[in-house]
C-alpha cells in the first residue's frame, strides 16, 4: 500500500465511524474514485482495532461501571442504571447480528453500488434532519426503556445498507424516541463496541482463511491513525452537537448523495 492510501483510509475510517455520515460509504467510494487497489482484510482489521480502541478508551470509566454492575446483576444483585445500560447495549446488538449473519454475503455482493449509497445518504439523512429538528427530547442513555432499546436495535440493523450510517440511524431512532442529542450519540457510541468487535471477528476469520502476506508497517500505522482520529472525533462531535446540532451533517449527506447521483446515474 502507498503511504498516502494508508493515511487517508485510516483517517476516513476513524472520523466517519462515529459521525452520522456512513463510514462504509466513504470506504467504498475511496477505491471507486481512485486507482488504488483494495487494501486487504488485514488493513480492514487494523482500522477496526483502532476505532474500537478509541471508543473503549473514551468511555473507559462508564464501561468499567457497566461491566461491574452487569456482572453483579448476573449474580442476583441490584439492577442499577449501569447494569440496565449494559443490558440495553447487549439487547440492541441482537438484531444487527441476526440480520448481518443472515444477509452478509448478499449485502457485500449486491448493495455496494454508488447509487445505493447515494439513496441511503439522502433518505436517511433527511430522516436524521427531521428527528433532530422535530423530535429530540431530554432523556439520557441512562433513561432508556426496554421499548426504546428494541427499536434502536432494530434501526441499527438498517445500517447494513451502505450509505445508511450505523451511528446516523441509531442517533435518529434515539432522537425520535425523545432522547437528547448527547444521550443519543453516547448510546450510539456504546452500541458501536459490540458491533465493531463482531465485524472485526468476521474479518479475522476471513484473514485466517486467506493466509495472505501482511504489510505490518501499514497495519500498525493504520491502527494508530484510525484510533487517534476516532478518539478526537468522538470528543469534538459530542461538543459540536450540543452547540450546533445534526443539521450540518444532514447537509453534507445531501450534497454527497446528490453528487453521487449526478456522477453515477
Amino acid at each position: 500500500m502507498e503511504w498516502l492510501q494508508v493515511i487517508l483510509l485510516s483517517i476516513v475510517q476513524g472520523v466517519t465511524e462515529f459521525l452520522p455520515v456512513s463510514s462504509s460509504a466513504h470506504l467504498i467510494l475511496v477505491p471507486v474514485l481512485t486507482a488504488w487497489d483494495d487494501q486487504g482484510l488485514a488493513f480492514d482489521v487494523a482500522l477496526h482495532i483502532g476505532s474500537l480502541s478509541a471508543v473503549v478508551l473514551y468511555f473507559r470509566q462508564e464501561l468499567a461501571r457497566m461491566t461491574l454492575s452487569w456482572i453483579g446483576s448476573l449474580r442476583g444483585g441490584r439492577m442499577d442504571e449501569d447494569a440496565r445500560l449494559a443490558w440495553g447495549v447487549l439487547l440492541a446488538t441482537v438484531p444487527v447480528c441476526v440480520v448481518g449473519l443472515a444477509f452478509h454475503d448478499a449485502i457485500e455482493v449486491g448493495m455496494r453500488s454508488p447509487l445505493i449509497i447515494a439513496v441511503g445518504l439522502i433518505g436517511f439523512g433527511l430522516l436524521l434532519g427531521y428527528a433532530d429538528w422535530r423530535h429530540r427530547g431530554g432523556r439520557s442513555e441512562y433513561q432508556l426503556r426496554l421499548r426504546d432499546v428494541v427499536l434502536i436495535g432494530l434501526a441499527q440493523a438498517l445500517a447494513l445498507i451502505p450509505g445508511t450510517s450505523r451511528s446516523g440511524i441509531t442517533i435518529t431512532a434515539a432522537l425520535l424516541l425523545g432522547m437528547s442529542r448527547e444521550g443519543a450519540a453516547r448510546f450510539s457510541f456504546l452500541l458501536s463496541i459490540p458491533v465493531i468487535v463482531l465485524a472485526g471477528g468476521l474479518e479475522v476469520s476471513g484473514l485466517v482463511q486467506e493466509s495472505a502476506e501482511v504489510d505490518w508497517p501499514a497495519v500498525i500505522m493504520g491502527t494508530l491513525l484510525s484510533g487517534i482520529s476516532a478518539y478526537l472525533c468522538i470528543h469534538y462531535f459530542l461538543i459540536f452537537i450540543k452547540r450546533v446540532g445534526m443539521q450540518p451533517f444532514v447537509v453534507y449527506r445531501l450534497l454527497l448523495g446528490g453528487w453521487l447521483l449526478w456522477v453515477f446515474w
